[in-house]
């Protein structure tokens, strides 16, 4: 019967690739803090695409424009748990100048999609949309209920996106305890294996607004009570702040697979050494080993022989699994007693098990597809929009497969130039999406 349902793989590949083309010519970037392009017109085209297969998607707005979609098929046990698969619509700005391409023209060049969100993450949404049109179109149904959602806001902090629907949308995600979204199920080689990291985590988000206060004054006098000196310094020391090596349990397992994978040994007291040895495969632990703290923008004055009363400061702040209240002090004993801290976004680290049996069944679809793939667990140093759902009791992996050939620099492309997406690597991904399905 599997092999029977083989016959329609180009069918979908070809899907994949025309939908994502399609969606990386919705412009929907998201600069953050509100200003964004409306998600609304994707989200109507993504619902238009599952409607005409059969399904019964619903457009949820969290604010004018700022749409997500959300779909739910039944499954064929209404007693087995449902399982959601999860991406979003928005993506991060690109400049014109810096790109090949067109950065919105979802231009096929050198066998591959080209354009902001083809990796991150239009590609795995097509894919997604791909193979559930091909298995409802087939009539083919997972056991449990599949849950679809389609996300705004990602590219910020989920607030007009996923925390929306986990919020005001519960009803939805019920019965649902595991996910799979974005960042993991990618090819990685490493001599004659390919290791496809999956992602069992994510390091806690801790987005801070510190802000110092002083006496204003003239620029000419001095100044002992200077807020931009104060901040300045406090900087300075969150900057330079060596962060010391965490090995929290997904880590482990990380190094752990690995080095089975390579048929190495990896030093864990020379991490760092160790990453930059081991190549594409280092990189794939080199962010997640420490927490860390990065200043990423300063606000202060308004002329130059004016001493200003405050100054501020954002800063990027990401932490492993467990280390929370460790960071948060250490934070605080840099910045010293005159710089005030407050979140603008906070969100602890998820978790998910790499020895269950949802790891297995992932890994296993990717060897079904790939003999050479070596499947490890991965902790991922960003974060996605799992972490909201983690809020409501369910678990995410980060799974979104692909076949890379050499010279594609996948984390490079994230946020980055010239992005894009193989043809053939969309052709891999459908057809290991649609195994993993079929054990749901």
């Amino acid at each position: 019967m599997r092999q029977a349902m083989r016959t329609d793989d180009g069918r979908a590949a070809a899907e994949a690739a025309a939908i994502c083309a399609d969606l990386i010519r919705f412009d929907t970037v998201n600069r953050g803090e509100g200003a964004a392009r409306p998600e609304r017109p994707a989200a109507e085209h993504v619902a238009a695409l599952l409607a005409e297969a059969g399904a019964e998607p619903r457009i949820v707005e969290s604010a004018p424009g700022r749409a997500s979609v959300l779909a739910r098929l039944p499954g064929t046990d209404p007693g087995h748990p449902a399982f959601l698969v999860h991406g979003h619509l928005d993506v991060v700005p690109a400049d014109p100048a810096e790109w090949t391409v067109p950065p919105f023209s979802g231009e096929v060049r050198d066998g591959c999609v080209w354009g902001r969100g083809a990796i991150d993450m239009k590609g795995s949404l097509a894919m997604t949309l791909a193979v559930v049109r091909r298995r409802l179109r087939e009539g083919r149904r997972t056991r449990g209920d599949l849950v679809l959602a389609f996300l705004a806001d990602e590219e910020c902090t989920g607030e007009y996106g996923s925390r929306y629907v986990a919020r005001e949308h519960r009803e939805f995600f019920t019965g649902c305890t595991e996910a799979i979204s974005e960042s993991g199920g990618f090819s990685v080689d490493a001599g004659e294996v390919r290791v496809y990291p999956v992602a069992t985590g994510e390091r806690g988000t801790a987005w801070m607004r510190l802000t110092a206060r002083g006496t204003a004054g003239h620029g000419s006098k001095p100044a002992p009570d200077n807020a931009v000196a104060e901040l300045a310094h406090a900087v300075s020391r969150l900057a330079a702040h060596p962060w010391p090596v965490r090995l929290t349990p997904g880590v482990r397992a990380l190094l752990d697979g690995l080095a089975d994978a390579l048929g190495t040994t990896i030093d864990h007291g020379r991490l760092d050494e160790e990453a930059v040895r081991l190549g594409g495969a280092g990189r794939l632990f080199a962010g997640t080993i420490r927490n860390t703290a990065n200043p990423t923008r300063l606000d202060a004055g308004y002329k130059v022989n004016v001493v200003p009363g405050t100054a501020t400061a954002q800063v990027d702040g990401r932490y492993l699994p467990g280390t929370g209240e460790e960071f948060l002090a250490t934070v605080d004993r840099l910045l010293g007693p005159k710089v005030a801290r407050e979140f603008i976004n906070h969100e602890e680290a998820p978790a998910a098990d790499p020895a269950g049996p949802t790891f297995a069944a992932l890994a296993d679809a990717l060897r079904a597809e790939d003999p050479a793939a070596r499947p490890v667990p991965y902790v991922m140093a960003g974060g996605t929009d799992a972490k909201a759902f983690h809020r409501i009791g369910i678990t995410s992996y980060g799974f979104a497969p692909l076949r890379l050939g050499p010279g594609l620099d996948y984390l490079g492309m994230f946020h980055g130039v010239d992005e894009r997406v193989p043809l053939d690597g969309l052709a891999f991904g459908t057809r290991v999406l649609d195994r993993f399905l079929d054990t749901r």
